[in-house]
């Protein structure tokens, strides 16, 4: 037994005209005629009535035909979706995300991905820092990160998403949230309060960086993992805070962000991955579109 001969008993079950069916099935029809009696020869009963004017399906055709329908109905939606996670239209990923592009990138590609890619089930992990996305990405816990360069391991690719500049976040009553702009070296004397140091955060690294080049080193007060619990505590009056532009979609009570200069500081974003597929590939360029195209597009491998 074939699936044709599945088929063909389901045309003419259907249609109860062997003429019909054989229309139906482009076929001519005494060939069909013939792959009928072999399919009850082999099931040994009768699957029709036939007369020279009707056909008609026996208590067993009956029976037969619903499990055919069945059996051919799920072959054909194994079909359909073998192609689309081969094409990259089903399937699920999951996103991993550093704070400020949580909260600005990540609802908006989430939406787009739902919108363009409706087969694909996407979850996300947010608030993850930069080294936590490699590992995951590397352990198969997230298929796609979104995390600040650099990134050294050549087991990982990266396309550029874009460029944030950077801000610093204030009490809302200190002296310095009345400026319309701000030099590194205004925060000289300044409380600091930092993502998690000891090179797991890329932000520390370049607060760090970017004090040292202003001469001094900062007053770290409080080092926290989320970028939600640094501006909270940045609220608390606990210090000041250098963070990417995006993080001003925070709006927490009693915090305000000023622009830092000069205006060509900043820190990329940047999309990684480990596996090449068509899932990634279609949820890349939905992140393209998003954000206007992505740069160094054919991605680079980062030697370590």
């Amino acid at each position: 037994m074939e699936l044709r001969h599945l088929r063909y008993f389901r045309a003419v079950g259907e249609e109860l005209h062997f003429g019909r069916a054989a229309e139906r099935l482009h076929i001519a029809q005494p060939p069909l005629s013939q792959q009928i009696r072999q399919l009850e020869r082999e099931l040994g009963c009768a699957l029709l009535t036939r007369t020279t004017r009707s056909v008609g399906l026996t208590p067993a055709g009956h029976v037969y035909l619903q499990r055919a329908v069945e059996i051919l109905d799920a072959v054909d939606a194994a079909n359909t979706e073998a192609r689309r996670i081969a094409a990259g239209a089903q399937g699920r990923v999951t996103i991993g995300c550093v704070g400020s592009a949580t909260y600005s990138l990540l609802p908006q590609l989430v939406r787009a991905l739902g919108e363009r890619l409706p087969g694909i089930e996407v979850s996300v992990r947010g608030e993850m820092l930069a080294p936590a996305q490699i590992d995951a990405l590397r352990s198969g816990r997230i298929d796609l990160a979104l995390l600040r360069p650099p990134v050294h391991d050549e087991a990982v690719v990266t396309h550029t998403v874009r460029r944030d500049g950077l801000v610093v976040a204030l009490p809302a009553d200190h002296p310095l949230a009345t400026r319309d702009d701000l030099a590194v070296a205004d925060l000289r004397d300044e409380d600091f309060v930092v993502h998690t140091g000891h090179g797991r955060s890329v932000m520390s690294n370049l607060v760090a960086t970017v004090c040292a080049d202003a001469g001094f080193i900062p007053r770290i007060r409080q080092e926290v993992s989320e970028t939600s619990t640094l501006v909270t505590l940045v609220a608390a009056g606990l210090g000041v805070a250098i963070v990417p532009d995006p993080t001003t979609a925070l709006d927490i009570a009693g915090v305000r962000y000023v622009p830092l200069r000069p205006a060509g500081l900043g820190v990329d974003l940047v999309a990684a991955h480990t596996a090449d597929s068509p899932l990634i590939a279609n949820v890349l360029d939905v992140l393209s579109t998003l954000t206007g195209g992505l740069k160094s597009f054919p991605p680079t491998r980062h030697a370590t």
